[in-house]
């Protein structure tokens, strides 16, 4: 596994099976930072759920059995992370 074939991976299930399976990452995310607002008392963005969502990657590897799955989903996180966090600061 390569850099680049994770990278592609990951670009695969943004725009794959994950949004088949999730619906549109913008609604999606948005909809869990709604969700985690009113949980927690405090404003959270659609981009923060985004880079949380990465952090909960790393810390299965961390904590749990490697799974290679973890390195593919938290790049595609980060990767929606960045989109989301580019669309909060330019709209």
């Amino acid at each position: 596994m390569t850099p680049d074939s994770i990278l592609m991976e990951a670009a695969e299930l943004v725009k794959g099976v994950r949004a088949k399976q999730h619906g549109d990452y913008t609604k999606l995310q948005s909809r869990i930072a709604d969700l985690w607002s009113t949980y927690l008392g405090t404003s959270i963005s659609a981009s923060q759920v985004a880079f949380c969502m990465t952090l909960v990657k790393v810390a299965r590897d961390e904590v749990g059995d490697f799974n290679e799955d973890d390195g593919k989903d938290a790049a595609a996180y980060t990767a929606l992370w960045a989109a989301l966090s580019y669309q909060e600061h330019t709209s």
